[in-house]
């Protein structure tokens, strides 16, 4: 791909284009796109004028910006998350039969927790958790154990970083977040209340692939219920999803 003046390639600038949707701004001009990105405004309405002959985006009536339905499509194809989804969602069924609050399933992708799949029943309580939405490694129950069975180098570089506290109970300290980590490892899985919000409780348990943690299954509960039937459900759930993984469910 031709890079440009200042030296990002055409596909660099296509992403920074994508990059710009996130799951609370599904819609935009192509003006705020291209502020967002940076680019000059013609170079921002050809890009978006080429991906929206390409159907990887789609212009409504009014003439704004949405991602387009085969970008979805494209990104189905032989996708290793949609095969782990399928074989998640069963099992995510039923821990929200017993738990009936939300169930939720991430992977590690650029150093962040990006969630899969969510079930919440109607009456649960606080979550500000998206599909296709990110939390931070160190702050979610699903990120912690997604941390703990990371690459060591990636679990140093996350460490070596500022912490952000997305509460006041946001574990900050490396040197804390460390040892909780050895925990995470040692007794397969975690219980964080308040590390994202004060009212909450966040369950995870590590999902396997063939031995290789490939996603974090957790459960957020309100701050005073008891742990321990989610977590049971939760090893059991995430059991069953890695023998359908073996078996090729």
């Amino acid at each position: 791909m031709a890079n440009s003046r200042s030296g990002d390639s055409m596909t660099e600038r296509i992403v920074r284009v994508l990059d710009t949707f996130t799951t609370e701004r599904t819609m935009q001009t192509t003006t705020e796109i291209a502020e967002r990105t940076g680019l000059p405004s013609s170079t921002a309405h050809r890009i978006v004028g080429d991906l929206v002959a390409a159907g990887l985006l789609e212009r409504d009536e009014e003439m704004r910006i949405r991602l387009g339905m085969r970008l979805w499509e494209l990104a189905l194809r032989g996708s290793s998350a949609l095969r782990l989804r399928q074989a998640a969602l069963p099992h995510m069924e039923q821990v929200q039969t017993v738990i009936r609050e939300h169930t939720q399933l991430a992977v590690l992708e650029h150093e962040e927790a990006l969630f899969l799949e969510r079930l919440s029943h109607p009456d649960a309580g606080a979550n500000i958790t998206r599909i296709a939405g990110r939390l931070p490694l160190h702050a979610s129950s699903s990120g912690l154990v997604l941390l703990a069975h990371a690459d060591p180098a990636l679990r140093e570089r996350v460490m070596s970083l500022p912490l952000r506290a997305v509460s006041p109970e946001t574990v900050t300290d490396a040197g804390v977040l460390r040892r909780l980590l050895t925990t995470i490892r040692r007794q397969g899985f975690v219980v964080a209340p308040g590390s994202i919000e004060q009212v909450s409780t966040g369950v995870a348990v590590p999902v396997r692939d063939r031995g290789e943690v490939v996603a974090a299954l957790s459960v957020v509960l309100p701050r005073e219920s008891a742990p321990a039937p989610a977590v049971d459900a939760l090893l059991a759930a995430a059991r069953a999803i890695e023998q359908d993984l073996r078996s090729g469910r």
